[in-house]
């Protein structure tokens, strides 16, 4: 996968990309990305991004000339049209089955806006996706970008050495993930569940399943009414709410 980053500051990003995961999948030769400063590609005297919105009001706008050109340059580059993606609190909310459709592109290019905004004509004619990763505002859409990224790359086949890893992960399957314990089986007087090391597989499936229903009836029931309930989740469910 390549990964394009329109960005005024991709210092930002250097202590992210280069440990853990992400290092790991450069290593692999399974990620690459690229920084793309768009300042670059400003075409007036004082290399200004922004400017005053038409009909007034605060804050300083992104100007479409240089992020067209930067993007367009990004695309000469490759015979494959990415997937565009604009960073912006106002984008669809981002969730894990997104990062999944996103893993499955060869090429993607972010857009890390600062400032009050975008000049409307980016999303409008630029852009495939915009998205947001939650329900407030950011400096700048590095961070947004940053954690996407993120979700995205560790999904690549062979990234996080064991496959099934990203399948038991919270919001997965609809449900948060269940709860994890290990060594030792008593701390300090409080004890793994029984089931746990009983060594009984099937018994501990079950309690698995049970608790991360559990765990999402307490944390997050708006998750729940998208969730496609077995027989018995339906009695689990009856229980919890009893």
């Amino acid at each position: 996968m390549r990964i394009d980053i329109l960005t005024l500051f991709p210092e930002m990003f250097e202590g992210v990309f280069n440990h853990s995961i992400l290092k790991k999948a450069q290593d692999m030769d399974v990620f690459q990305y690229n920084y793309v400063n768009f300042r670059e590609y400003t075409e007036n005297k004082h290399n200004k991004v922004d400017d005053y919105p038409y009909g007034g009001g605060a804050g300083m706008v992104l100007t479409p000339q240089p992020i067209f050109d930067a993007v367009e340059a990004v695309k000469q580059k490759t015979d494959k049209q990415p997937r565009v993606v604009l960073m912006c609190p106002q984008g669809e909310p981002y969730h894990q089955g997104k990062a999944v459709e996103l893993a499955k592109e060869d090429h993607l290019v972010f857009i890390c806006g600062h400032y009050e905004g975008y000049d409307e004509r980016i999303r409008e004619h630029l852009v495939t996706d915009e998205i947001s990763i939650g329900d407030y505002v950011l400096t700048g859409g590095e961070l947004g970008a940053m954690v996407v990224i993120d979700s995205v790359v560790r999904l690549i086949p062979g990234v996080l050495g064991n496959e099934a890893s990203a399948p038991e992960d919270s919001f997965s399957h609809g449900l948060l993930e269940h709860p994890h314990y290990t060594r030792p089986a008593d701390f300090r007087g409080m004890k793994v569940p029984d089931v746990l090391t009983s060594g009984n597989h099937a018994k501990i499936e079950e309690w698995r399943k049970k608790q991360s229903l559990k765990r999402t009836h307490e944390r997050r029931k708006d998750l729940l009414g998208k969730y496609s309930f077995t027989e018995q989740e339906l009695e689990w469910f009856k229980e919890f709410n009893e």
